[in-house]
Order: C-alpha cells, then sequence, then structure tokens
C-alpha cells in the first residue's frame, strides 16, 4: 500500500468520528504524496463540503472529476455541492451528465 493510501485511511478514520479538520489535514497530506489519488481528492470534497466550506468541496470535485472524468458518483457529489451552494443551473448540469454516465454502465 501506497504511504498516500496509508494516509489517506487515516483521514477516512477521522472523517467517520465528524472529525472534519483533521480528516482534511490528512486527506492533503495524502494529495501531497500522491496528487492523483481519487479517493483523497473525493474525501476532502467530502470533508470540505462537511465543515461548510463548499468552494473548497467545489474545487476538490472538480478535481476528483478530472481525474475520473467518467464517474457518476463524482458528478453526483459535485451536483449536491452546487445545490447547497445555490447554483442550481450548475448543479442540474451536473446531476444530469452523472444521470447519463449512469444510464451508459448499465
Amino acid at each position: 500500500m501506497s504511504d498516500a493510501r496509508a494516509i489517506y485511511k487515516q483521514g477516512f478514520a477521522h472523517f467517520a468520528k465528524g472529525e472534519h479538520g483533521e480528516a482534511i489535514r490528512l486527506y492533503r497530506q495524502a494529495i501531497e504524496a500522491d496528487g492523483q489519488l481519487p479517493i483523497a481528492w473525493n474525501g476532502l470534497s467530502m470533508a470540505l463540503a462537511q465543515s461548510g466550506d463548499l468552494d473548497g468541496a467545489i474545487e476538490a470535485a472538480k478535481k476528483l472529476i478530472e481525474l475520473e472524468p467518467d464517474d457518476p458518483l463524482s458528478h453526483t457529489n459535485l451536483s449536491r455541492f452546487y445545490q447547497q451552494k445555490g447554483l442550481i443551473p450548475e448543479a442540474e448540469d451536473e446531476k444530469a451528465l452523472a444521470m447519463s454516465l449512469q444510464m451508459k454502465r448499465q
């Protein structure tokens, strides 16, 4: 297991306990070790959203989509963050894209 994955798992343990600040710190550390690790970007986006940093969550979700453009869940998460921020047209666009990608997988 790579160092980045091990750090990610530590971050996830903190996230699961609601310790978002420590989770964010560890997810960022995992990303420093491997900026191409999608689960670290996903974790960072979720932890930032939970901590109220929607702008940060949106940026992390966009990076995740760069790494995994065909993953419906990544687009769904970005849609949720846009919705929480009140960016409804952007949220609807991402939701539609997520649904389209999901249909292609079936």
